[in-house]
């Protein structure tokens, strides 16, 4: 394969994608119906009319679990990688060094956490 060959298939590929895109949205607009109502269009949740504003004011707490969840959820997705690569080839002591800085600044953002009572429901 010459030097531009793995260029040609990932441009083959961009047209395939482009164009199912542009196939399946096609289908869509020709095949489905539309009668749109008052009904049809009116804000619901769960099937009840809604009633008063559409605002609603949210406690803080979740957000910060949210971003509890979010740190931890990212920080595993870099640990998990390194594990596995430990566990298969091995690494030298700065490495596993390095890895144990990173799960000792996660283990200190987790006790700040606990120590300012974040973690509780109540």
């Amino acid at each position: 394969m010459d030097y531009l060959g793995s260029y040609r298939l990932l441009g083959l590929l961009l047209i395939l994608g482009a164009a199912f895109f542009t196939v399946a949205f096609t289908a869509n607009r020709l095949l489905s119906r539309r009668a749109p109502s008052a009904g049809k269009n009116a804000t619901y949740e769960c099937g009840i009319d809604p009633v008063g504003g559409d605002w609603a004011q949210a406690q803080v707490r979740y957000y910060v679990y949210a971003y509890l969840y979010v740190l931890f959820a990212v920080e595993s997705v870099f640990l998990f990688p390194w594990a596995v690569t430990y566990a298969l080839d091995g690494f030298g002591m700065v490495t596993v060094v390095e890895m144990a800085i990173f799960v000792a600044v996660l283990a200190l953002g987790l006790l700040y956490a606990w120590r300012k009572r974040v973690l509780s429901w109540t």
